[in-house]
């Protein structure tokens, strides 16, 4: 099966690092115009490089802005007006007990996690409408069906992510775009490492720290191990491709089986 993203321009938020620069690379991969971003011309130069590199002859270029703020969506979409494939990867997270959470926290989650997306959103499907052709995806989470008791601010940004995406893609009916989501299990970064460091300490060797990771907190997985951002990419790459072309209003799952569901 041959994913060709030929003459398609793909924008991936949050791409400097982890997730977002493995679908940047997968999507060069396939052939297309990729447009790396991150708040700051540094890393987001440093991240064109890294997937110029990965890809020989790859064709992309960066945007630095960021998109969890007015004024830097503004900048970019008067730098980008308009693109094929938007693929809403920015997020943040990190463990905080829920009574510890302030009301300056829930903004900034949902300013970042939700609204950020929806913003770009917005702003990009009226175009995709119009030519007949446009993949939206959202980077969701396990988080967003089974709630974190260590950061269940991040786990309801990312179910309010599932429900805006099924929304748009109802906007977007009969339009031949799709609007889906990306489930994403406990996937293996940086960001994830840290995490893992925080929850069962940094004096174990990686292999052993993250084996007791899946054990004690995730226990549910049924692949047993984290999943790498690649994994996550191919998925992304195939839903922005013709091949996709009947899944819309989904929340696809590439979860190791972590969810305990029968349905996708």
């Amino acid at each position: 099966m041959s994913i060709d993203l030929g003459g398609r321009t793909a924008l991936v938020t949050g791409s400097t690092q982890g997730i977002g620069q493995a679908i940047a690379v997968r999507l060069a991969q396939a052939g297309a115009d990729v447009v790396v971003n991150g708040r700051t011309e540094e890393r987001v130069a440093a991240a064109v490089a890294a997937v110029q590199d990965a890809v020989q002859g790859a064709t992309v270029r960066g945007a630095a802005a960021d998109v969890a703020a007015d004024d830097g969506a503004a900048h970019l979409l008067a730098e980008l007006p308009s693109v094929d494939v938007l693929v809403n990867n920015l997020g943040i997270f990190a463990p905080t007990p829920v009574l510890e959470i302030d009301d300056a926290q829930w903004r900034r989650y949902f300013e970042v996690n939700v609204l950020a997306g929806v913003r770009l959103t917005r702003s990009y499907l009226p175009g995709m409408m119009e030519r007949g052709f446009g993949r939206v995806l959202s980077i969701s989470s396990d988080s967003s069906v089974v709630t974190p008791l260590e950061m269940v601010h991040y786990g309801v940004t990312k179910t309010a992510q599932l429900a805006v995406t099924r929304g748009f893609a109802k906007a977007a009916a009969g339009t031949g775009v799709t609007v889906n989501s990306v489930l994403a299990g406990p996937t293996h970064t940086g960001g994830v490492e840290d995490f893992v460091k925080e929850l069962v300490g940094d004096d174990l060797p990686w292999d052993e720290a993250q084996r007791r990771f899946m054990l004690e907190h995730r226990p549910q997985s049924l692949l047993q191990r984290l999943i790498e951002p690649t994994e996550i990419a191919n998925m992304v790459a195939y839903l922005s491709s013709d091949l996709a072309s009947a899944t819309t209003g989904a929340a696809v799952r590439v979860d190791g089986g972590y969810v305990d569901s029968i349905l996708p």
